[in-house]
């Protein structure tokens, strides 16, 4: 019994599929089906039913599974405790982000990460939040920060919480005092600037507004923060934006309002929960859990960010 016939298996029952967990593995179906009939032959029974649009585990499938599990783990432990211990760790991992990450812990994670393992090839995308949710799921990126919905769930996905915001306005200076919360009816009489409808941010503000009978027109709608408050320095309307972003730091140009009632939203890093991820992957959650306290976090396949 070898690992690659174990990781096939276990793909097929996460797949339900052999053409997808062929696709998911890289090699053409006939392989994982001959890899699994040698492996049900050398146990004594059948491993999954075979039906017309999917398969299925047997009951003996299912009492394998959870050791087949173990068992990658298990290696993927060892490969990486070895390539730590020998600083030779090398491969790819691409990572999603979305705008506004310079004031997190990304930065100093990927630095740290550069140093510790600088054969690792670390490639960024830059997209929205519902892009880089599908190429996460796609096994397209490794992982990818994003902004989760609305409702806090995030499917099919692994995921740790980066960061608590909020959305504040920004308003030329002058116009209102920093400490007046202003209200969503106040804030629907004015030119809005905002996050576009590709951006994960943007369904907070929509459903707070929605919440609240008021309809959200944004009259410009960007996802850049510092394009955003660099309009409103022009006159031409007030922007809802992320509390975190760094652009926000004192300004003479503008003045920070908070919300009535308060839009509130997180950054989370996700991943695929595969049952053996890439070691450089497992490198880049074992460095956080090292460095930072341990995160809230869903790792039940369940799980937002600004920015995306």
């Amino acid at each position: 019994m070898e690992l690659r016939t174990l990781e096939y298996f276990v793909a097929v029952a996460e797949e339900r599929s052999f053409t997808r967990a062929a696709a998911r593995c890289h090699v053409v179906q006939p392989a994982i089906s001959q890899q699994i009939q040698a492996l049900e032959k050398e146990l004594g029974e059948l491993l999954f039913d075979r039906l017309p649009r999917q398969v299925v585990l047997t009951s003996g499938g299912a009492a394998l599974l959870p050791h087949a599990r173990a068992c990658l783990a298990a290696a993927a432990a060892a490969a990486l405790e070895f390539a730590d211990r020998s600083g030779l760790l090398g491969g790819s991992f691409a990572l999603g982000t979305v705008g506004g990450l310079e004031g997190t812990r990304i930065p100093g994670l990927l630095g740290e990460y550069h140093r510790r393992y600088p054969r690792v090839a670390v490639s960024l995308t830059g997209a929205s939040s519902p892009s880089l949710l599908a190429k996460v799921r796609d096994g397209a990126i490794d992982a990818a920060v994003v902004a989760g919905p609305p409702d806090g769930a995030l499917a099919a996905v692994a995921s740790r919480v980066l960061l608590e915001d909020r959305i504040v306005a920004v308003l030329p200076a002058g116009g209102r005092a920093a400490n007046r919360p202003m209200t969503l009816e106040e804030v629907a009489r004015s030119p809005v600037i905002s996050y576009g409808p590709d951006s994960g941010v943007h369904a907070f503000v929509r459903e707070a507004f929605a919440a609240k009978g008021l309809r959200l027109d944004i009259a410009y709608a960007t996802n850049d923060v510092a394009l955003q408050v660099a309009l409103v320095a022009e006159g031409i309307g007030m922007a809802l934006t992320s509390h975190a972003s760094p652009v926000l730091a004192a300004d003479p140009r503008f003045v920070v309002v908070p919300l009535e009632p308060a839009i509130r939203l997180r950054k989370v890093f996700v991943w695929r929960p595969v049952t053996r991820p890439s070691t450089p992957l497992r490198a880049f959650l074992d460095l956080w859990a090292e460095l930072y306290d341990p995160p809230t976090h869903d790792e039940s396949f369940a799980g937002a960010a600004t920015g995306g």
